[in-house]
């Protein structure tokens, strides 16, 4: 059977979408198709599995987070300073805030991993890979800081987003971009 690239994205996307709403208990063929709109049966003709299903998941999450090319090759042009890696700090915050059910539905796969060896193992290498090309990129870029400034600001700004996203009045009050500024410059020394 020859599959539709674009048919499966949407399958992808949708899943994304069930699993912010729903959660891993929700995340269903049944519930993938009715998302995407697309009849009975065609997620589980995409996705033999369910460990494949989350696995393609993880991968399709990491893909709508991504700054795009343009983004980066804009930033790169400005000064390689604190004041770079402060804005692409904030430009963390904007992709999560735009795309809201990629982090979220990345926390459920976060949890589906503590009881499921094979999604742990699959996330693991996807989270190790990221924050290793994290690091590799501030090195090419010439950005401030050494490896456990990239680390440090990785862990700082997933907790930052995790809790804007599920207890948002938490950090309500705080000043963001100042949160961001001291998370930084704490960071690089």
């Amino acid at each position: 059977m020859v599959r539709n690239e674009a048919r499966r994205t949407a399958l992808l996307d949708a899943a994304i979408d069930v699993l912010a709403q729903e959660g891993a208990r929700g995340l269903t063929y049944r519930a993938i198709d009715a998302k995407a709109e697309v009849p009975a049966g065609t997620a589980s003709n995409y996705f033999a599995n369910r460990d494949e299903l989350m696995s393609n998941v993880m991968t399709r999450v990491h893909e709508r987070l991504m700054p795009s090319d343009e983004s980066v090759a804009e930033s790169l042009a400005l000064p390689r300073d604190r004041s770079l890696t402060v804005k692409f700090m904030h430009d963390i915050i904007k992709r999560a805030d735009a795309d809201k059910a990629c982090y979220l539905a990345m926390m459920e796969l976060r949890l589906e991993a503590t009881r499921r060896p094979e999604i742990r193992k699959a996330l693991t290498k996807t989270i190790a890979d990221n924050i290793e090309a994290n690091v590799a990129f501030n090195e090419e870029s010439e950005l401030p800081g050494d490896r456990m400034t990239v680390v440090s600001l990785y862990f700082a700004m997933t907790g930052l987003i995790y809790e804007r996203l599920t207890l948002p009045d938490v950090v309500a009050t705080m000043d963001l971009d100042e949160l961001v500024e001291v998370m930084v410059n704490r960071a690089i020394g």
